[in-house]
């Protein structure tokens, strides 16, 4: 298949109800309303092809830049490449799958990251949040924790969305997997009160940071 007879078939596959839940999590009319389980289906039968992978990315249209993040060779994109990728994206559920398959376990993941803290774009900051996060709670020992709760707290308030959600979680990252700087992060959180009100399923954790933090240090005891 090619680029074009694969937009058709996203499009045939399309459904109006999850374009309106995509819409709410910040998704434009750029969108055919995809389940992801038939992105993945084409994806399984196309397998790796780097090339269709990069022109449907930049097609700009939500599922078939998903679908690229399923199909490309990622041993084949230079850091370029995936600083313009970034920039290019402006779906945070996109964001998010790059991140998971693209920059979570790539080498040199780290300069990007100190790179795009540094960044004025959205997208670049939240992919840089991301990997922060993903470092706080997994490889932190160069990181200065203080710093980064001293920039959460002056920050995450007036952050943009795109930003706030993975500063956020970077945030309560530092509290669930650093004793030491726990009761801060709580205070934070309290003191800021972003996703205080947000509204999660039963069984699910609030993304609230004071509730995040204490639900899991909990499920670590």
């Amino acid at each position: 298949m090619n680029k074009n007879e694969i937009l058709k078939q996203l499009e045939k596959l399309g459904d109006e109800k999850i374009k309106v839940q995509n819409r709410k999590w910040g998704a434009d009319d750029k969108q055919f309303g995809n389940k992801l389980g038939d992105v993945r289906k084409i994806a399984a039968k196309i397998k790796i092809n780097h090339e269709l992978a990069l022109e449907l990315w930049n097609s700009g249209y939500l599922e078939a830049m998903q679908l690229a993040l399923l199909i490309i060779d990622v041993k084949k994109l230079t850091a370029d490449d995936i600083d313009k990728m970034v920039k290019f994206n402006k779906y945070p559920r996109v964001a998010d799958w790059f991140y998971s398959y693209i920059i979570k376990d790539i080498p040199g993941k780290d300069k990007l990251r100190e790179k795009w803290m540094k960044s004025k774009d959205k997208m670049c900051l939240r992919m840089g949040w991301s990997l922060t996060s993903g470092k706080v709670a997994r490889d932190s020992a160069d990181l200065d924790i203080s710093g980064l709760l001293d920039r959460i707290e002056k920050q995450m308030g007036k952050a943009s969305p795109e930003e706030q959600w993975t500063m956020n979680s970077t945030l309560a990252q530092i509290g669930i997997s650093h004793p030491k700087f726990r009761k801060r992060a709580i205070e934070i959180g309290e003191k800021l009160g972003v996703y205080r009100d947000y509204p999660v399923s039963k069984g699910c954790t609030s993304p609230f940071a004071p509730i995040w933090i204490n639900e899991m240090v909990k499920r670590q005891g």
